[in-house]
Order: C-alpha cells, then sequence, then structure tokens
C-alpha cells in the first residue's frame, strides 16, 4: 500500500508539477538570452542584406573564378581507379 501511494504522488508530481517548474525555468533562459542577444540572426542569414534586386531580376552571390584551359590537360578521363573487394 505504501508503495503505490509514493508511486501516485511521483506520478503526479512528474504529470503536473514538472511541467509548470520547465516551463518557468525555461522561460527564464528564453528572457535572458534575448537580453544577452543569445538568439540573434547573423547578418548573411538576413534577407534584407545588400542590394535589393528588382523584380524579375536574378542575383548572384558567388561567381567562381574561371580556371584557364591550359591548367587541365585534354586527356583527363577522371581520377585514379581503385580496385576493392567487398567484405561482408
Amino acid at each position: 500500500m505504501k508503495f503505490w501511494l509514493i508511486f501516485i504522488l511521483i506520478f503526479f508530481a512528474v504529470r503536473y508539477l514538472l511541467p509548470i517548474v520547465l516551463r518557468l525555468a525555461l522561460s527564464g533562459f528564453v528572457r535572458k538570452q534575448m537580453r544577452n542577444g543569445g538568439f540573434a540572426v547573423p547578418p548573411q542569414a538576413r534577407p534584407d542584406s545588400g542590394p535589393s534586386a528588382q523584380p524579375g531580376e536574378v542575383r548572384v552571390d558567388y561567381v567562381p573564378p574561371v580556371t584557364e584551359q591550359g591548367k587541365q590537360p585534354h586527356d583527363f578521363k577522371g581520377g585514379e581507379y581503385i580496385d576493392f573487394e567487398e567484405v561482408k
């Protein structure tokens, strides 16, 4: 009988009191982070950063550098082939 009474008390404490305690603790943490700027959006992720494009225009953020044609061999057929055996 004593076991069931303790079990029921623990169950109700976890079921009803724990969410209240966690809600209070997390709301305090979130308020502290907002005061300190912990949830700030980085500048590159903001949609309003940089010049805005007009409707119908394309905005390119990165253009890869163009390689010279003389640096790549014309007979290049891919990478090195490595023979392997499947291990089961």
